[in-house]
């Protein structure tokens, strides 16, 4: 099985890395395969897709959200189930076994069928470069580990040892300066992960008044 996706959160991330969610689903056994940078026609099918049921459900004249979700899901229904795309046929018709199976999520089937090794091999394809910094640092998934100062300004390539769950700091050549543990790079981790949940972030502080001359208190410093 697999899904291609965009690279926007969730589903790719800013860095080199793959983020929890495709290390998630590479553990329930699907490819994640995704499109390349500025390049929407590669996804063309989808891209047309949800651009014609933007356009049937008027978007904008929806006046709540649980509106648009009930304009959405209907046109979905029809692109689907009515409209004919392929030879006359809807997608439906034309590809049966694409029907949900009628079967409803249940937590322990998941925990059943998700390999942790399985996210580790495809972890384990990357290796990722990172300049040491002044203090011996390298950052890895938001994370900094200490490499050792003797490194500081080189820089170094990251590979997963997906046997030892291990980042391997090591030259071009191979030749490796460091193991670090990776803890990280837990099942439970990355199965409990909540793509919804966002962290809250505080709002700017209002800034203070300009007090006036008026309502500065006196000035107690002798003469």
């Amino acid at each position: 099985m697999r899904v291609r996706v965009d690279n926007g959160s969730p589903w790719g991330s800013a860095g080199d890395l793959p983020t929890e969610l495709a290390l998630w689903l590479f553990g329930l056994g699907v490819e994640v395969i995704w499109n390349p940078p500025r390049r929407p026609q590669d996804n063309g099918v989808i891209e047309r897709s949800q651009g014609t049921g933007k356009r049937w459900a008027e978007t904008a004249t929806c006046a709540d959200a649980a509106e648009l979700q009930r304009r959405i899901d209907e046109m979905d229904r029809i692109q689907r189930e009515v409209y004919p795309c392929i030879g006359g046929k809807s997608r439906t018709e034309a590809f049966p076994e694409l029907e949900h199976s009628g079967r409803h999520y249940r937590a322990e089937d998941e925990a059943a069928s998700w390999s942790l090794p399985a996210a580790l091999a495809h972890l384990a394809t990357y290796c990722v470069q990172r300049e040491v910094d002044e203090g011996g640092c390298i950052s890895l998934g938001n994370r900094s580990r200490y490499v050792g100062t003797p490194l500081k300004g080189k820089r170094v390539c990251v590979s997963l040892d997906p046997y030892e769950v291990a980042w391997l700091v090591h030259d071009a050549a191979g030749v490796c300066y460091h193991r670090l543990e990776a803890g990280e790079l837990s099942a439970e981790r990355i199965t409990g992960l909540d793509v919804s949940r966002h962290r809250h972030r505080p709002g700017p502080r209002p800034r203070r008044r300009q007090r006036t001359a008026a309502e500065l208190p006196a000035n107690n410093c002798g003469a």
